[in-house]
């Protein structure tokens, strides 16, 4: 006997709205992609992957060695991270950033992106809008979507050396605003906010009661005398409506070892602490011990690390400029170059004509086998994101050959 209609009901979706809304990580993805090439045979060359190619320091992975053997460590401890690794962290926010904070007002996570998706979940209710200055990572929206929050872009170009101005962001503001999101040195495009433009903003955000998330990952990623200024050190009454995120992986070379952090006031810190304990409690005790030796060590090997970037830097932007159609602004921070191609879309090449750098990345990858991060993924088509961490050689061949490539461009 057939079901009355009225009684019929969709089935319902077997993951959730939520869930598959999410876009997966587009740099990941490229990397992925690259990898997989590489492992058939085929001689791909990939600008995705957004680590560092040096080992883990050799103090630090020691010390994680003799951690492996202290039962302590074998157990649950604190989820907001060891005592002794959250105090050290105060320490060394006091030395690198100049801003003083209490042990009790750090929250240890797993890693970078866990750092900002919590962040987001303990500020966020439904509807909040969050000021997203683009180019951004691609985590950052999906975080703030994820959390109930709306991501609100404000976009800057290669003509203002990808910075935004406080005139942008009032533009951008509304009865909605909850919190302004601040990368700098950013990710993708290696831009550095100046001290007197991070302590405007600073003064903005202040003035119309706006949480500052702040992301100084790269903040050690510094060339040519600049420096990375903390805003909640330059405002410092901003501080009690300020969350500074960070973490080990770029700084120290220990992207796989998973330790971040979230630094704030004391209430939003218990709350997230708390989100934390049901999350997934603790982050591995051994990471935090290697953690804990990298920054209260010597930043020796950072410096050498920085070196080999800058040396990577000036190759990277001086080939890229001399691509016909490729402007390519010189980053200031980071390990990134963030060149525009938007004069090469529509132009045909090879038979093709791509429309946009998402047709234009796979035209690179199936033509001469190097893998690049169009714009797309960072909210700014039109652009492609090349990590230069990698070894010269490779990053040479690499771009020569998107050169040649692109110059046959007509």
């Amino acid at each position: 006997m057939a079901t009355p209609a009225s009684t019929v009901t969709s089935p319902r979706s077997r993951v959730s709205a939520r869930i598959a809304g999410i876009t997966p990580s587009a740099t990941l993805a490229v990397d992925a992609k690259a990898k997989a090439l590489k492992a058939e045979g085929r001689p791909v060359i990939g600008f995705g992957a957004g680590q560092p190619d040096f080992p883990t320091p050799d103090y630090i992975v020691e010390a994680a060695a003799a951690a492996v053997h202290e039962r302590v460590n074998h157990g649950y401890t604190a989820a907001g991270g060891l005592p002794e690794l959250r105090e050290a962290l105060a320490a060394k926010t006091l030395r690198d950033s100049a801003f003083e904070c209490d042990a009790s007002q750090i929250l240890v996570t797993n890693g970078g992106k866990q750092a900002v998706y919590s962040a987001f979940a303990t500020l966020l209710d439904p509807g909040d809008e969050v000021l997203l200055l683009a180019p951004y990572w691609t985590t950052y929206p999906e975080s703030i979507t994820l959390a109930g929050g709306v991501p609100v872009q404000v976009t800057a170009d290669e003509s203002t050396g990808y910075l935004v101005t406080v005139e942008q962001l009032e533009a951008a503001r509304t009865d909605k605003t909850k919190v302004l999101l601040f990368n700098s040195p950013s990710n993708p495009t290696g831009a550095v906010y100046p001290r007197e433009q991070v302590e405007a903003i600073g003064r903005w955000a202040l003035e119309h009661g706006i949480w500052v998330v702040t992301d100084e990952i790269y903040e050690h990623l510094v060339y040519d005398g600049v420096t990375a200024a903390s805003m909640p050190a330059v405002v410092p009454e901003l501080a009690d409506q300020t969350l500074i995120l960070n973490g080990v992986a770029k700084t120290y070379s220990m992207t796989g070892w998973r330790v971040g952090w979230i630094i704030g006031p004391q209430d939003v810190i218990k709350a997230a602490s708390s989100f934390q304990s049901h999350l997934c409690g603790n982050v591995a005790n051994v990471s935090q011990r290697a953690a804990l030796a990298a920054v209260s060590g010597p930043l020796d090997a950072v410096y050498e690390m920085r070196k080999a970037f800058d040396v990577r830097r000036k190759r990277i932007v001086s080939l890229l400029s001399d691509i016909p159609g490729v402007e390519c602004p010189t980053p200031e921070g980071a390990f990134y170059a963030y060149p525009s191609v938007k004069a090469l879309l529509g132009k045909e090449i090879r038979g093709q004509r791509p429309e946009n750098t998402v047709e234009l990345a796979d035209l690179i990858l199936r033509e001469v086998e190097v893998a690049v991060v169009p714009g797309e993924a960072f909210g700014t088509p039109g652009y492609f994101r090349f990590s230069y961490a990698l070894a010269e050689a490779d990053l040479v061949e690499g771009v020569n050959r998107v050169g040649s490539l692109l110059s046959e461009a007509k």
